[in-house]
């Protein structure tokens, strides 16, 4: 029996309640209205997965739950019933009381929650002293250093007199976590706690919050945009849409059997089904809606491909699913090449009548769901086929690249040693093709390609663009040669100037370059725009008028207004949702057709690579260890490390994560300032002998020419296709 129920078999009383809440954000010009009446509710113990587009009102139900609104915010209608108590009308004392002590939250950028000043001893304590009554700054201390040992902290007694800036990003979410957890709340609430985070990176903290939920009892909302996260993290999913549930379900019944459009559309537009179908990623046409103004009918009807004036007229309600259910011995399909598999042995349903958590049965609201049976998947829309150029000659080739860093220290900055971040890489990228860099955070892949944009010069190797050596160039030559190789930043706001409007940001390399007159130059930013999918009018305004993904195409429109060869992309994406996601990465795929551009993208989000990239390279610790066809790659990996990272991807399949045939990547990444000796991987490797410990990995190819892996010991087992 599960122990969340009683012994009449019937749900226990909800820890959480939220009953038709109304958030208003109000300014000067506007009011928006954030959320339009929310219900959820969530038992001791459960995990709910909150998810949707970016501003669909995911983080601002989260915050409402702690009173944590933004300026001009207010609750402005229902209840939240906290354990008894209503929050919503509770006084600021009364939540102060909440807040990192029966309520817990991990808030999506760790190093913007904590604070700069203090030791990261004094965080963690920090909740003790002041919701803890007797307790002392020496015990507190004591209980902070066993809460980050507890989380993973690797030595603990020397991070407590850190400082933020000094960790690394998943250790500084450890932290976050460890400040949310150390007074043992009933409920956490995690807000894109992994977001920007590599493979590895995201999986501990995961495991970590699992694990914690586990031993403490807790209750967990987990907001994110990540639908592999919520496949296999979650119990139960709530689909938001433009401040109202679309839908929400079991996460088992919500992956096999989608209801709500809109969450078919989200479904539909993930990487991984693009890559199983060789087709173009699906979009979702047009915005949400603009919340100023409450929507009258269906707040997805706009973008519905099966809208009808009967959901322009009149807003579904979120009701019970109330077609008959499936035998056991018939397996609900989403689409006819994905069928995920039913327990032999369901469990029982409660009886009508029983009392039961609202959202404990599948509902959602739309007028026309996505109908049983057989129907293909799509209904939704076909995409066309995905086709690229044809790659030709070498464009760019690194050979044997070494960059050093000085590691120095003390009062005088005296040189301690190095810090090895490329440490003999040699790649070649061909005229058109997609060169994909994946690897964990740490591993070089961003040096490397700061080398070859000539931001940074190599210790050692050499680098030819277009069959000349750039080291070779005289100073007027670099200036002329940086024209050809241009870069797309994975934060676009900081990469743009916030006092500048996007006319003068998207002139000023022509300006720099000495190119055309003024009147040439706002043709040619008027045509990018046409080009990028933005309104001419975007060249009055200012970078923060737009959303991520607009200024991730501003990003885009920036890098080609020099007509480049070479497009460089540091994670353009990884911050964005899955449907933005999908219009960023289409459009790249069409300018690459239209420009005959070629890209060298970096991501540690495997599926994006596996759909963008001709070719994968793949990293660690300074080291290309594999390189080939992308469906090569994902298909055979030969590196032990390689098949570690696409079994630690959190797939978008719960049957995939029930099935347990994965073995996830586990240990720490060696320090960059004193590397292995041999294979740099040797010390996680579960293949590791002692050659691997004294001589360094020669590269072969095993499986074919264009497929080559440097190990010792390389992986000739063929494995199924990747569910990546």
């Amino acid at each position: 029996m599960d122990d969340r129920e009683d012994v009449g078999g019937t749900a226990p009383d909800p820890l959480l309640r939220i009953e038709d809440l109304r958030v208003d954000i109000a300014s000067r010009e506007r009011t928006v209205h954030a959320l339009d009446g929310i219900s959820l509710e969530l038992a001791p113990g459960e995990a709910l997965g909150v998810v949707g587009e970016s501003g669909c009102g995911k983080t601002m139900t989260a915050l409402s739950v702690l009173g944590l609104l933004p300026p001009g915010g207010a609750v402005t209608g229902g209840r939240i019933l906290f354990d008894g108590q209503d929050l919503a009308a509770a006084s600021a004392a009364a939540l102060q009381e909440v807040r990192g002590n029966t309520v817990g939250m991990v808030f999506q950028d760790p190093l913007t929650s904590l604070n700069p000043t203090m030791t990261i001893g004094a965080q963690v304590a920090e909740p003790l002293l002041l919701h803890r009554e007797g307790i002392g700054r020496k015990e507190a201390w004591a209980r902070a250093e066993e809460m980050l040992r507890l989380v993973g902290m690797p030595q603990p007694s020397e991070r407590m007199k850190a400082y933020p800036h000094q960790l690394s990003g998943g250790m500084r979410q450890r932290v976050a976590i460890a400040m949310a957890l150390v007074c043992e709340p009933k409920l956490l609430i995690a807000d894109e706690p992994t977001t920007a985070l590599d493979v590895t990176t995201q999986h501990q903290i995961l495991e970590l919050i699992d694990n914690l939920r586990e031993t403490l009892g807790m209750a967990l909302i987990l907001v994110t945009h990540d639908l592999g996260v919520i496949a296999n993290r979650v119990d139960r999913v709530a689909v938001m849409y433009a401040g109202k549930v679309a839908e929400q379900s079991d996460v088992r019944a919500l992956f096999a059997r989608p209801r709500h459009r809109y969450t078919e559309a989200l479904f539909a537009a993930l990487p991984e089904r693009a890559a199983e179908r060789g087709t173009e990623l699906h979009t979702i046409p047009g915005l949400p809606p603009s919340l100023t103004v409450r929507p009258t009918g269906c707040r997805f009807a706009p973008r519905c491909l099966f809208a009808t004036a009967e959901c322009e007229e009149r807003e579904p309600e979120l009701s019970p699913d109330r077609e008959p259910e499936l035998s056991p011995d018939r397996v609900p399909e989403l689409s006819p090449d994905r069928v995920p598999e039913l327990s032999p042995d369901p469990e029982p349903q409660p009886e009508a009548g029983g009392s039961q958590l609202l959202g404990a049965e599948h509902r959602f609201a739309c007028f026309h769901p996505v109908p049983y049976g057989d129907a293909p998947q799509e209904q939704v829309v076909t995409p066309p086929p995905a086709t690229a150029t044809e790659p030709g000659e070498v464009l760019l080739e690194l050979d044997a690249l070494v960059k050093e860093f000085p590691l120095t220290g003390g009062p005088f900055a005296r040189r301690r040693g190095t810090v090895s971040a490329v440490g003999g890489v040699s790649l070649a990228v061909r005229k058109g093709e997609t060169f994909g860099l994946v690897g964990e955070s740490g591993c070089g892949k961003t040096t490397l390609v700061r080398i070859v944009a000539g931001l940074e010069e190599p210790t050692a190797g050499t680098v030819r663009f277009d069959g000349r050596d750039l080291a070779g160039l005289s100073r007027a030559e670099r200036r002329a040669h940086r024209r050809r190789i241009q870069l797309m930043f994975q934060d676009s706001t900081a990469a743009m100037d916030p006092r500048m409007r996007v006319g003068e940001i998207l002139r000023e390399p022509l300006v720099i370059q000495g190119l055309g007159t003024r009147a040439d130059q706002e043709r040619l930013t008027a045509s990018l725009l046409d080009a990028v999918g933005l309104p001419r009018g975007a060249v009055h305004r200012y970078p923060h008028e737009f959303s991520g993904g607009q200024r991730q195409r501003l990003g885009l429109a920036r890098a080609l207004t020099l007509s480049p060869d070479l497009v460089v992309a540091d994670e353009p994406v990884s911050a964005l949702d899955v449907s933005v996601q999908a219009q960023i990465l289409n459009l790249m795929r069409e300018l690459q057709r239209d420009r005959g551009l070629t890209y060298l993208f970096i991501s540690h989000d495997l599926a994006v690579i596996r759909h963008l990239a001709d070719t994968v390279g793949v990293m660690y610790l300074g080291k290309l260890v594999e390189t080939g066809p992308a469906e090569q790659v994902y298909a055979h990996p030969l590196h032990p490390y390689t098949r570690g990272l696409l079994d630690t991807v959190n797939v978008p399949d719960p049957a995939v994560a029930a099935a347990g045939q994965r073995e996830p990547l586990h240990g720490e990444t060696p320090s960059a300032a004193k590397p292995p000796s041999g294979c740099r991987f040797r010390t996680r490797c579960p293949l590791a002998q002692d050659v691997c410990a004294t001589t360094e990995p020669p590269v072969s190819t095993p499986s074919g020419a264009g497929h080559q892996v440097a190990c010792h010991f390389p992986l000739a087992v063929p494995r199924l296709a990747s569910t990546v």
